[in-house]
């Protein structure tokens, strides 16, 4: 008979309440949230209500939860990056098996402690590297695995970020400073280094990088341009990185279209053109963009040389339309190309005429948070506990895991060092 998992929910961010929350409406026999914790009041009363969680199971932060009595089976740590490892060590000793967002830590120290207690207490630790549980990465590995291209050689990827993410996010918004974050290249690329290497089969040997802030320094603002968005900027006109215009005006998730969820959630509780412009006037999301306390990249380079030869290239921009992910990996009897946007899988197998064309859009449904790899992600992991089964072909484990966050932190101390090639066995070893 299967057993239902109780949830204890650390961060009430926009991951932690508009994403792993909600699935447990989505998979009402397998989860329950029974505890809950955050530094904003209000969140905890929102989430509290909507999950009827009685106010004795409500907590003023994760430290405040974890220093309970187990309350869980499972806790998701959805914090700060820099608190998640703080945060997960304590309460793998309690006893709870984890849902840790990414990055595990920008500490190659801590990724390594947390592998040796997760081991030691015999736990489980998931890392949120939710794009392995999408349909079009998913499909790609069953694809990868049966040979058809023959030896993988090189792969190229891109990281397509997004001008408005970038602003939003990487210039305004939470992850703006290393010094208080993680690197760009963690943050959002081990997503990036953990499906290359999944997707491969391959260990990375050593990494080079290079990149920096291009465009989003006070040097490059425009003639005119105001500290503030909505304090009569005059460089407002040409400027796609204007808030009004991301967060009111935009085709797609401005809040004049009616549009309420990520990232306007991020910027108050309950959007609207009200609350929005409110946020605008006198929040962080209404900084102009050459006026901010943001350290990290805009645009970066990863080239990867594998242990067995072959390499693999990334590049990370923030300057492009829309954000998506491609692909191109190149093998001795053919290539195959994964394209996010187009939501397709192209296969040319050398020397013969026709490409074949694999539609994702037509064998799976739920393209739900990033690609439809949330909610996915989430159920394996429930069914994994339950049925107290191992790790499918898709489950990232913790070991694995750190792997992606070596080569992010490798490349970034690479980037910072001129270009100079870095070997991951000094993160792993810590030598």
């Amino acid at each position: 008979m299967n057993k239902k998992m109780k949830v204890a929910l650390a961060g009430l961010g926009s991951r932690g309440k508009d994403t792993y929350a909600p699935t447990a409406k989505l998979f009402p026999d397998k989860m329950e949230i029974v505890a809950i914790a955050d530094i904003d009041p209000a969140k905890v009363q929102e989430v509290a209500k909507e999950y009827h969680i009685p106010e004795e199971m409500c907590f003023s932060s994760a430290e405040e939860l974890i220093a309970q009595d187990k309350l869980a089976d499972i806790m998701f740590i959805t914090t700060q990056d820099k608190q998640h490892v703080e945060q997960a060590i304590p309460a793998l000793k309690k006893g709870y098996h984890l849902l840790l967002e990414k990055p595990i830590s920008p500490k190659p120290e801590e990724c390594r402690e947390i592998v040796k207690v997760a081991k030691e207490y015999n736990r489980q630790v998931i890392v949120c590297h939710v794009l392995r549980y999408t349909p079009i990465y998913s499909k790609l590995k069953d694809i990868l695995d049966t040979g058809v291209i023959g030896d993988i050689v090189s792969v190229m990827s891109i990281e397509n970020v997004g001008y408005w993410h970038q602003a939003h996010s990487f210039v305004r918004g939470n992850w703006r400073n290393s010094e208080t974050t993680s690197p760009m290249i963690l943050q959002k690329c081990c997503h990036d280094m953990d499906l290359l290497l999944w997707l491969t089969g391959k260990t990375c040997e050593s990494v080079s990088s290079f990149g920096d802030t291009y465009l989003f320094k006070e040097e490059c603002a425009p003639k005119g341009a105001a500290l503030r968005c909505m304090d009569g900027c005059k460089a407002r006109e040409d400027c796609p990185y204007d808030a009004e215009k991301i967060y009111l005006e935009h085709h797609k998730i401005g809040a004049k279209t009616g549009y309420t969820e990520w990232p306007l959630d991020v910027l108050t509780l309950h959007p609207s053109v009200e609350t929005i412009t409110e946020a605008i006037k006198t929040g962080p999301y209404g900084r102009c963009v050459y006026h901010c306390d943001n350290n990290v990249v805009d645009h970066q380079v990863v080239n990867m040389k594998m242990t067995d030869g072959t390499t693999i290239s990334h590049t990370m921009c923030g300057f492009t339309a829309t954000g998506s992910r491609y692909a191109k990996f190149m093998g001795t009897k053919g290539e195959i190309i994964a394209d996010m946007t187009e939501n397709t899988i192209k296969i040319t197998v050398f020397g013969q005429k026709d490409t074949e064309v694999i539609d994702i859009s037509k064998i799976a449904t739920d393209f739900s948070g990033h690609g439809g790899g949330d909610n996915r992600m989430v159920e394996e992991f429930l069914d994994m506990l339950i049925n107290e089964t191992g790790a499918t072909k898709r489950t990232t484990s913790v070991e694995q895991s750190v792997e992606s966050h070596y080569c992010a932190l490798a490349a970034e101390e690479s980037r910072i060092n001129g270009g100079k090639v870095i070997f991951l066995d000094k993160y792993r070893n810590g030598k």
